[in-house]
């Protein structure tokens, strides 16, 4: 079968229905579900039940790019500064010097014992260098474990923001085997570019992206979604355009606008982590209906070794080098070694040797996707297992109670009704100008006895009778301070 326009809409629906109602049946079983999507794409594929030839790595690499640019930015949107803030830097040496010392053992073990080139070797390290944000936190979420002290939000910083490091990596094996030669200088020039640029304009357009949505007056609710994604795409390819290292650029551009007021915030972020879903399902299928099995099978023994030496040997010692200058346990680091799972990135990335033409190109893809798989299943099937083992889990009675705690809180909330004296400072400004507390939500305005439904762009004036809802009585007395007074 033939992927053709008459029949994409009807296979596609198919594919999505039956790897999201399946999926949640196999996840029970342990599986973790992103694997099962790959599962449906290689039955589907050429050599699969399904027969759909696909044999384009283009277009895979093309979706894979879109799929990344997605999930970064609905990553981003959801980390919270305040989580990640006091794990900064343990974040950024796992994704920066971690990825390299991962890439570089990699390639060094596979240049002495499979005999590939250094070069060949240290872009096969490079491809699978990064963890895959996708498969980290649909396990964690999945299964429900909770993570003690820094491990959550070291691991939320590191999954979202290594794919820059591993991106440029592989781009540079690639061109360094592809020629035959590289100049060191360059190499390091071409480093500071792409960072460089990439997290000033993530950075600019993350600010501009705020300011727009603020103050942009669009009559429907449904373009802003639209608006945003348009600002996400744009600061991609636009830093892709001038030399910069885009997923780098729309992550830090996502992660300014999750933490700056913002209007329909929330719905925003909602919005994207649906799309981010079905932009992981659409990514998995794609990989798997590329992937030809019997073109893997016979590299079981090499793709087993080498995957072993990741995650024993490459990724432990990435993690222990890395955190050396910091102050964290073993128990802490030993689980960090074991958490990271390659995925979807892995095989994006392997696509680049493959449209480069390169001589063993087809050899490290397969090799890549054979590693990948064999992480998401050992790694993610133990991963509660190891996290109880090394009592770095949260007790799951204790989130019960927590959970509970705070649904009860949220319902012994106080409601009231606050008048906005003359001269108070909130007079004249919009919601969203105010940063006022998460814990505070403002249900509706009365003005001139018409009642106006709010939003973080709603402009605030003298009279206004607020209504909101607040979880105790030092919150609404901190709402004084704007000239809110019951």
């Amino acid at each position: 079968m033939v992927l053709e326009s008459e029949n994409i809409l009807l296979i596609g629906s198919l594919l999505l229905l039956i790897s999201v109602i399946a999926g949640k049946t196999i996840r029970r079983l342990g599986v973790p579900t992103l694997i099962f999507f790959l599962i449906v794409g290689i039955l589907a594929g050429s050599e699969g039940l399904g027969g759909i030839h696909f044999d384009n790595p283009s277009i895979a690499q093309f979706v894979g790019v879109v799929a990344l640019n997605f999930i970064l930015f609905s990553g981003g949107l959801d980390t919270r500064w305040h989580h990640i803030k006091p794990v900064l830097g343990k974040g950024l040496a796992l994704s920066t010097i971690g990825v390299f010392l991962t890439a570089l053992s990699v390639g060094v073990f596979v240049h002495y014992v499979f005999g590939f080139t250094l070069a060949e070797g240290l872009l096969l390290g490079s491809v699978i260098s990064a963890t895959d944000a996708a498969a980290v936190f649909s396990i964690l979420r999945g299964k429900g474990i909770g993570l003690k002290g820094p491990l959550q939000p070291m691991l939320e910083l590191e999954s979202g923001s290594n794919d820059p490091m591993a991106y440029f990596l592989t781009i540079t094996f690639t061109g360094i085997v592809a020629l035959g030669s590289a100049d060191p200088l360059t190499l390091i020039g071409s480093f500071f570019k792409e960072f460089i640029i990439g997290g000033a304009l993530g950075w600019l357009m993350g600010r501009a992206s705020v300011w727009l949505i603020n103050n942009i007056r669009l009559g429907t609710e449904g373009l802003y979604p639209v608006l945003t994604l348009g600002l996400a795409l744009f600061t991609y390819s636009c830093t892709h355009a001038l030399g910069g290292n885009g997923f780098l650029a729309i992550y830090l551009c996502a992660l300014i606008m999750g933490n700056s007021p913002m209007v329909r915030r929330r719905s925003l972020t909602r919005f994207y982590d649906g799309q981010a879903w079905l932009m992981q399902i659409i990514l998995f299928l794609t990989l798997g209906l590329l992937v030809f099995p019997s073109r893997i099978l016979p590299l079981a023994a090499t793709g087993l070794a080498i995957s072993a030496f990741l995650m024993f040997v490459a990724r432990p010692l990435g993690v222990f080098i890395a955190l050396a200058p910091f102050r964290i346990n073993k128990r802490n680091k030993l689980f960090l070694s074991w958490v990271g799972l390659r995925g979807g990135v892995p095989i994006v990335f392997a696509t680049y040797p493959l449209l480069a033409g390169i001589e063993k190109a087809e050899m490290i893809f397969n090799l890549v996707f054979f590693i990948s798989v064999t992480s998401v299943l050992l790694q993610g099937t133990t991963l509660s297992l190891v996290a109880r083992w090394l009592g770095v889990s949260v007790d799951p009675n204790r989130r019960r109670q927590d959970a509970a705690f705070e649904t009860e809180d949220q319902v012994h909330a106080q409601q009231r009704v606050l008048h906005i004296i003359p001269g108070a400072a909130s007079a004249g400004k919009r919601i969203v100008e105010l940063d006022l507390p998460s814990r505070i939500t403002v249900l509706s305005i009365e003005r001139e006895g018409r009642f106006v439904l709010p939003n973080g762009s709603t402009l605030l004036a003298e009279g206004d009778k607020v209504q909101v809802l607040a979880p105790d009585q030092p919150s609404l007395e901190a709402l004084q301070t704007l000239g809110w007074h019951e």
